[in-house]
């Protein structure tokens, strides 16, 4: 049963946001979007999501600073987080920062689907 299953999107680009929140609707997921990472830890503590999607390359505050920050906080240190990239090094950072996960972009839905359901069990 997915219904009842948060995640948390955060990316920069308002057409992947729009994207992945219809796609995840349309699988049962409550699909939250932020667009500024800097906004991300509030809409965390308030909505306590079961899974995030992050994107790597974010002005301000990038993927990996942010996810190194989810990583050292012990009340959401486990939560599951997919980092999304179309940079080449993208997995490599993503691994290092404690990333769950890694989804190059582009990404095929059905195998981020796939994957999202691996992580909310």
């Amino acid at each position: 049963m997915t219904g009842n299953k948060k995640i948390l999107i955060c990316d920069d680009d308002e057409g992947i946001l729009d994207m992945l929140e219809i796609v995840l609707e349309d699988y049962g997921y409550n699909a939250i979007s932020v667009r500024n990472s800097l906004d991300l830890y509030d809409v965390i503590e308030r909505e306590q999501p079961d899974l995030l999607l992050l994107d790597l390359w974010m002005p301000v505050l990038s993927g990996d600073q942010v996810l190194k920050t989810v990583r050292k906080n012990p009340q959401i240190a486990e939560l599951p987080v997919i980092v999304i990239s179309a940079s080449r090094d993208g997995e490599k950072i993503a691994v290092n920062a404690g990333a769950t996960a890694f989804m190059a972009k582009p990404f095929d839905m059905d195998n981020l689907i796939q994957k999202i359901r691996q992580y909310l069990v």
